[in-house]
C-alpha cells in the first residue's frame, strides 16, 4: 500500500525499477509542460484581501488571523511550514496586513511576501501573541471578534486569549470560504496545467508497467515522470490487486501479474495549485467481471457531470451517482460491495477543500467552483475500480480539466 501524501509519499523511497537497462536507456526525454505557467500576482492577492475585508465588515469582524499553511500563501504569498514557532498574518477589516514571524526567519518570510511591508518579528523569549494583540489595537480591531482560519492550531487561539483576555474568537470560514471557493481565471489556468502534467505522467508510465513490479516501483515511475514534466509536490497512491478494493489500500504487499488491477490515484502542484486524477486498468486481458465493474464506474462519472447544474446543491451529485449504483445491486448506501466514500471533493490549492460532493453538502453550484469526480466500486477480497477527473463549474455547466477515460482497454 502507498498512501496519500504520506499515504502518498512512500513511493519516492523505491529504488530499483523493474525495467531492463536497455529500456531505460531508450526512454524519451520528459519535457516540462509548466514553463509558461503564470504565478498568482500580487494584484490578485490584494483583491483577495479586499474581498475578505468586505466580508469582515459585513459580519462585524475586526480581523482575520491566518497562520502558516495554504491560506497564508493564498492571501499573502508567504510559503512557510508550521512549527512550534508562530508565523502568521493578521488581516484587519480596515488597514494593511500585519505579519509576525521569528526574528531570524524574517528575511526568508520577506522572500515570498507579496502584500504589505508591516512585518513584526519576535525573538525567542518574546510572545508573538503580544505582537498580534498590539496589531489588533493598532488597526482598531481589538474590541471586535477575531476570526481564525479554521485549521489554526489551538495553542495560537489560546495565546491570543492570554494576550488579550477580552478578545472574542470566531470561526473564520465565513470569511475564507467565500474567497477560496471561487477560482479566478489565473487559478483555473494553473489547475489545468497541473492536470495536464498528471495525465501526461500516466501516459508515460502506463506502457512501462511490467509483471513483477510493486506499487512502490510504479509510484517511483510516476514521481519521475511528474518531475520531468514540471510538476511539483507529487503524491502517488498505487493500489494493486486486492489492495484496490480498499480506497486507500492495504498493508499487504502486492505485485503486478497477469490480470492485475492497477489503480493509480495521483497528482501534483503547479504554482501552488493541485491536480488529482485516478485511473484503473488491467495488466493483461481484463475479465468480463473487471470490464463490467469498470464500465459501471465510468457511467457513474458521467451521471455526476449530468447532475451538475447551476444552483443545484452539490450533494445531489452524490445522490444521483449512488442511486444509479444501488439500482444495479451495489450497496445500498455506503455498504460494500459498493461505493463506500463520497463522489468527490472540492480542489484548489489543497487537494481536498470545500465544498464536498456528499449528500449533506447543500452548497449551490456556481461558476468558479472546482471539484473532483471520483466514484468507485469496491468488493473486499476481490478488487476495486476508481476513476477520477476534476472539473470546474461554468455558466454553461461543468467543464472537465481532463477527458474521462475511454474504456478499460484505453484507460488513460
Amino acid at each position: 500500500m502507498l498512501s496519500r501524501r504520506n499515504l502518498f509519499a512512500a513511493a519516492g523511497a523505491a529504488t530499483a525499477l523493474a525495467l531492463p537497462a536497455a529500456t531505460r536507456a531508450a526512454e524519451p526525454e520528459l519535457q516540462s509542460l509548466t514553463k509558461d505557467a503564470k504565478p498568482i500576482t500580487a494584484e490578485e492577492r490584494r483583491a483577495r484581501i479586499a474581498k475578505a475585508q468586505r466580508l469582515m465588515t459585513e459580519q462585524g469582524i475586526g480581523a482575520l488571523l491566518v497562520e502558516s499553511g495554504t491560506a497564508l500563501d493564498y492571501f499573502t504569498g508567504i510559503q512557510w511550514w508550521r512549527s512550534e514557532r508562530t508565523t502568521a498574518a493578521l488581516i484587519p477589516a480596515k488597514g494593511d496586513v500585519v505579519v509576525t514571524t521569528p526574528h531570524f526567519e524574517e528575511p526568508s518570510i520577506r522572500e515570498t511576501l507579496q502584500v504589505g511591508d508591516d512585518v513584526r518579528p519576535w525573538n525567542e523569549h518574546e510572545s508573538p501573541f503580544a505582537l498580534l494583540a498590539g496589531a489588533l489595537k493598532d488597526r482598531g480591531a481589538a474590541s471586535k471578534p477575531l476570526a481564525l482560519e479554521s485549521t489554526t492550531r489551538f495553542f495560537i487561539a489560546d495565546g491570543m486569549k492570554q494576550a488579550l483576555p477580552s478578545l472574542r474568537i470566531v470561526n473564520g470560514d465565513p470569511v475564507t470560504r467565500p474567497c477560496r471557493l471561487f477560482k479566478s481565471p489565473a487559478e483555473l489556468a494553473l489547475m489545468q496545467t497541473a492536470n495536464d502534467v498528471t495525465l501526461a505522467a500516466f501516459r508515460w508510465v502506463h506502457p512501462r508497467v511490467n509483471a513483477g513490479m510493486t506499487a512502490a516501483d510504479i509510484g517511483a515511475l510516476i514521481e519521475k515522470a511528474t518531475a520531468g514534466l514540471g510538476g511539483e509536490a507529487p503524491f502517488t497512491l498505487v493500489l494493486l490487486n486486492e489492495a484496490s478494493a480498499y480506497p486507500h489500500g492495504s498493508h499487504q504487499a502486492q505485485t503486478v501479474r497477469e490480470g492485475s488491477i492497477v489503480l493509480l490515484d495521483c497528482g501534483c502542484q503547479v504554482g501552488g495549485y493541485s491536480s488529482d486524477i485516478s485511473r484503473t486498468f488491467v495488466f493483461g486481458q481484463p475479465t468480463a467481471r473487471q470490464r463490467e465493474v469498470w464500465n459501471t464506474v465510468k457511467r457513474g462519472q458521467e451521471i455526476a457531470l449530468e447532475a451538475a447544474r447551476l444552483g443545484t446543491p452539490v450533494g445531489r451529485i452524490d445522490e444521483a451517482v449512488r442511486a444509479y449504483y444501488e439500482s444495479l445491486g451495489w450497496g445500498p448506501d455506503y455498504k460494500l460491495p459498493g461505493l463506500s466514500h463520497r463522489t468527490g471533493h472540492g480542489i484548489g490549492m489543497d487537494v481536498h477543500e470545500n465544498a464536498y460532493v456528499v449528500r449533506n453538502d447543500v452548497t449551490p453550484l456556481a461558476p468558479g467552483m472546482c471539484f473532483s469526480d471520483e466514484p468507485g466500486l469496491y468488493t473486499p477480497g476481490e478488487f476495486g475500480v476508481r476513476l477520477e477527473d476534476c472539473w470546474h463549474m461554468t455558466e454553461a455547466g461543468p467543464k472537465l480539466f481532463t477527458s474521462l477515460a475511454k474504456s478499460i482497454d484505453d484507460p488513460i
